[in-house]
């Protein structure tokens, strides 16, 4: 099992902080999420709440993923990075290619790509992007995305994209990517690719959504050897609870450690001092 430490909601410059504590304790990776900007007034609700509320505040940060990736990058040596998750159809997909492109060169191939399709319309529109068919054109951007970061010359024809012979350089190391959601079209789209990111879900439906993800490998020939399960569970916070969620599938765990000991108003030592007694209270250090 792989403990991801989880960057949402904390103030820019702590994340670096954090980045370098998850790197020394022994954890795998940083969880990144990804909003450009966060409007005063949506009509879009949110759909991971019950009443459509957003679960943060006015004025929480939000960096840039891959500028954030590029300067964690530079103060660790081991610790990955996922995008829980990154918005490729709010984009302009061949300067999003070259971004994360180079901060895969940059972070020496410890970049994750999770990608999800979008829920707020008002952040598409606002970015000149359409926001029907987001899923169609995500798909066919992951495709390019691919192309793009080929060595040499390529060249790609889509329904929505097409690119000359061109290169793009630097070519970085392979990119996994993991798409993120729980519909079952999201389940269907992470079938096909490297792995599924889930939300804050129990491990009960997290585990139905693995059964769900291993018939549709299944349906394509696929088997779950290789395959990245990585999600925040709202009911695990034991080393049996997370031996049943690895026995089940699931492969990696997306976590605030200080929640467990010092609630959502921990200070930076106390931050880093719940990371250190959670490794231990797992016995992930032994």
């Amino acid at each position: 099992m792989r403990f991801y430490v989880s960057s949402a909601f904390l103030e820019s410059r702590e994340i670096i902080e954090i980045a370098r504590a998850a790197d020394d304790l022994g954890y795998d990776g940083m969880g990144i999420p990804d909003h450009v900007v966060n409007l005063e007034t949506l009509k879009t609700p949110y759909p991971y709440t019950h009443d459509g509320s957003r679960r943060w505040k006015p004025f929480t940060h939000w960096p840039d993923p891959w500028v954030l990736v590029g300067a964690l990058a530079s103060v660790t040596e081991r610790l990955r990075f996922v995008t829980t998750v990154y918005i490729p159809a709010m984009r302009d997909p061949y300067s999003a290619a070259k971004a994360i492109g180079t901060a895969a060169y940059l972070a020496d191939g410890r970049v994750e790509l999770g990608v999800g399709v979008g829920w707020c319309e008002e952040e598409f529109t606002l970015m000149g992007q359409r926001f029907d068919r987001r899923g169609r054109r995500t798909d066919e951007m992951l495709e390019l995305f691919r192309t793009l970061w080929q060595p040499g010359w390529n060249e790609f024809t889509g329904e929505f994209y097409s690119a000359p012979r061109l290169e793009m350089e630097p070519t970085p190391p392979h990119i996994p990517i993991y798409v993120g959601g729980l519909s079952d079209i999201a389940l269907r789209r992470a079938a096909r690719h490297d792995g599924w990111i889930g939300d804050l879900i129990s491990t009960d439906r997290a585990i139905a959504s693995v059964d769900k993800l291993r018939a549709l490998r299944a349906d394509n020939g696929l088997s779950m050897d290789g395959f990245t399960v990585l999600t925040p569970l709202t009911d695990a916070f034991t080393p049996e609870h997370y031996a049943r969620a690895e026995a089940a599938g699931i492969t990696g765990i997306v976590t605030m450690p200080w929640m467990f000991y010092a609630g959502p108003q921990a200070s930076l030592a106390e931050k880093v001092d719940g990371m250190k007694r959670f490794r231990k209270d797992l016995g992930l250090d032994c």
